[in-house]
C-alpha cells in the first residue's frame, strides 16, 4: 500500500470514528469509502496473519492444543487488540518491535473480518 493511500486510508478511518464519537451522522459515501478501505487492508492482513500469528493462533484463528485465544471471539475493539499485540498479553510475547503499525492495521482487519458476529 503506498503511503498516499495509507494516508487516505487513515483520513477516512479517523473521520469515521469522530462522527461516531461525536454522535453525528456521516454522508454513505464516507462510510461507504471507510469499508472499501478496510476491504483493501483485509488481503495484506491475512498474508501478515499467515506470516505472523498462525503458527501460535491458528490458520482459522483458532488453534487447539495451546493457550492462544480463538481470534474469532476477540471483541470488536481496536484499540485492545492494538494494545495486545504491541504490548504482549499472558503468554503472549510483545510484537512492537516486530510488527509495524501498518502490519497491526492490517492483521486487525483480517481478524475483524473473520470474527463470530
Amino acid at each position: 500500500m503506498t503511503d498516499k493511500a495509507s494516508k487516505r486510508t487513515a483520513a477516512s478511518l479517523a473521520a469515521v470514528a469522530v462522527a461516531a464519537i461525536a454522535g453525528i451522522s456521516i454522508p454513505a459515501s464516507a462510510q461507504q469509502q471507510a469499508a472499501v478501505s478496510d476491504q483493501a487492508l483485509i488481503g495484506p492482513g491475512k498474508t501478515a496473519y499467515a506470516q505472523k500469528c498462525s503458527h501460535c493462533h491458528g490458520p482459522n484463528m483458532v488453534s487447539s492444543g495451546t493457550v492462544a485465544p480463538d481470534l474469532r471471539a476477540f471483541p470488536d475493539d481496536n484499540a485492545r487488540f492494538t494494545t495486545t499485540v504491541k504490548q504482549g498479553k499472558n503468554n503472549m510475547p510483545p510484537w512492537k518491535d516486530i510488527l509495524s503499525d501498518q502490519e497491526i492495521t492490517e492483521i486487525w482487519a483480517f481478524v475483524s473480518s473473520r470474527r463470530n458476529r
